[in-house]
């Protein structure tokens, strides 16, 4: 995430995760939100890399990584069989 320090990284983390999760209708703790939240920050963030998004910030690093989050989730979910 560019434009953010580590302790604004894991801020953004958990916020994106806990977004996923509302979004995706799960049921998380905060651990597992921060992961989701991280992981989906690299899936966000390339793909805004690969579209050739630019982003730099608090905000724009929220919004890749709650894209990515909630991507990783629906992925997930489709891997495991579930419905939405």
């Amino acid at each position: 995430m560019e434009g953010v320090g580590w302790i604004a990284t894991i801020v953004i983390g958990i916020i994106a995760g806990w977004i996923a999760e509302k979004v995706t209708s799960r049921d998380h703790g905060l651990i597992t939100n921060l992961i989701v939240g991280l992981i989906g920050a690299v899936v966000g963030g390339w793909l805004a890399q690969t579209l050739g998004i630019l982003y730099t910030g608090w905000w724009a690093s929220l919004l890749v990584s709650t894209i990515g989050a909630v991507i990783l989730l629906s992925v997930w979910e489709i891997i495991r069989g579930r419905t939405a």
